[in-house]
Parts: C-alpha cells; sequence; structure tokens
C-alpha cells in the first residue's frame, strides 16, 4: 500500500474514532457505501477519489482541507519525483 493511502486511512481512522463511530456508521452518515469504506480502510483502494472523500467528510462534518490538515499529509514524500 503506499504511504498516502496508508495516511488516508489512518486519518479516517483517527476521525472515526474521535467520535466512536465504526466504519459502518461512518457508510450511513456519508452515503459512501461500507464495501468501500473497508476497501480504503484495508488499503485495497488503488485512489479513493475526490468525490469519495468529499462524502466521507460531509459525514464526519469537516471540510477536505481539515481532512488533509495533518502533520502526516504535509510530511508525505512526493509519489512522483
Amino acid at each position: 500500500m503506499s504511504e498516502t493511502r496508508e495516511v488516508i486511512a489512518a486519518r479516517i481512522i483517527e476521525l472515526c474514532g474521535e467520535r466512536s463511530w465504526t466504519p459502518n456508521h461512518l457508510a450511513m452518515v456519508s452515503g459512501v457505501s461500507q464495501s468501500t469504506i473497508k476497501s480504503i480502510l484495508n488499503g485495497e483502494s488503488r485512489n479513493p477519489g475526490a468525490v469519495t472523500l468529499k462524502k466521507l467528510c460531509d459525514g464526519f462534518g469537516i471540510s477536505l482541507g481539515a481532512f488533509f490538515a495533518t502533520e502526516e499529509f504535509e510530511n508525505l514524500e512526493q509519489e512522483i519525483k
């Protein structure tokens, strides 16, 4: 799994934990299917798209900017060199 995908999955887990939500609850409030969330969290999704991430952020009640405003995202290496 790429480092970017790992950081995205970790951020989703972190946000669920802050709210005491299960991935299934996130699916319910975001409108993203349980299978898609599971795929992202397990590193099976090659590229969680912007629309999917926006729906997840809407479910969390945060902006895309807030989702990505973490030290982990700031410290990611470029994937294309």
